[in-house]
């Protein structure tokens, strides 16, 4: 990895990309939870198709589209996690990212917030044939099972997995804190149970946060000395 393509002002753009991008999903995560807290999403494709209807903006984000976001950018935390710990346990690392990454490309399988504003745009265009309008409300409930379901449930635990994986190393290892390894393994632990799995799938994904959001800030941090250095 070392070699002459690779120079060390490449590893530390790789590091401050991390950073920045940990710090930009630590601040999108209060807007989440105000979005979900003041304007709960609908519960069925009707009222999300009303929804979007009324405001465009709302329903997107009513189907994650911040989280959306925050996997984009998560890429390039991976990245720098793997600028910074590269020379302690490559083989492993590369492990960890590579379920990372197919765990990010199932979540954006899995995801329909454009498909359901194109949707909800179409049903109400229809005027007199109720058949059409079945047939994109039948869509629309495809998609929201699609939503949640098991392309979201992997993207879940493979990311929980890597970040198990990237926190082992951590521990081994002395570019990071111990403590920042705890913080971030308490929050992998978290994450073995899926957000789907009900009440406590539902626990575990908001008690998995506050690690994680710790977690987040730290390696930030220290990627930024790193690259500084």
């Amino acid at each position: 990895m070392d070699s002459t393509l690779f120079k060390k002002e490449d590893w530390n753009k790789l590091l401050q990309l991390g950073s920045i991008a940990s710090f930009i999903i630590v601040c999108m995560i209060p807007f989440q939870m105000v979005i979900f807290g003041v304007w709960p999403p609908p519960n069925n494709a009707s009222d999300f198709f009303v929804l979007f209807q009324k405001n465009w903006f709302l329903g997107l984000l009513s189907l994650d589209l911040l989280f959306i976001l925050s996997n984009v950018l998560m890429i390039f935390v991976y990245l720098g996690l793997f600028a910074a710990l590269r020379k302690s346990n490559p083989a492993i690392l590369i492990v960890a990212l590579s379920l990372a990454f197919i765990g990010i490309a199932s979540y954006f399988s899995s995801t329909g917030a454009f498909e359901m504003l194109s949707l909800s745009n179409h049903y109400f265009q229809v005027d007199n044939d109720e058949l059409l309008k079945q047939q994109y409300l039948s869509s629309g409930r495809t998609i929201l099972n699609y939503y949640k379901g098991t392309s979201f449930d992997i993207y879940y635990v493979l990311n929980g997995i890597a970040l198990l994986l990237i926190t082992l190393i951590m521990l081994k290892d002395n570019t990071f804190t111990k403590r920042t390894a705890i913080w971030g393994l308490i929050s992998a632990i978290l994450m073995v149970i899926p957000s789907t799995a009900g009440a406590i799938g539902l626990i575990f994904s908001i008690t998995s946060l506050i690690p994680w959001i710790v977690f987040s800030i730290m390696i930030a941090s220290r990627m930024l000395k790193i690259s500084k250095s």
